[in-house]
């Protein structure tokens, strides 16, 4: 299952490279997709409190 969160914050690579590095330390993700235009952030699988606060940890905030 993909969610799908709004991360008001990012705006350039830096931000999709520190967003996927910690995201992708989450058991269970298996893909991650980041739009900087529409400044969301896609994950399939995953806990999804446990990809808030990747996401989090990471710098941003997240809705």
């Amino acid at each position: 299952m993909t969610t799908t969160w709004t991360a008001p914050g990012i705006s350039c690579q830096h931000c999709v490279d520190a967003i996927t590095a910690e995201v992708g330390k989450v058991t269970g993700v298996t893909d991650i997709a980041i739009d900087l235009d529409d400044k969301t952030v896609a994950v399939t699988g995953g806990d999804n409190d446990a990809v808030v606060a990747a996401i989090l940890e990471a710098g941003y905030d997240v809705n």
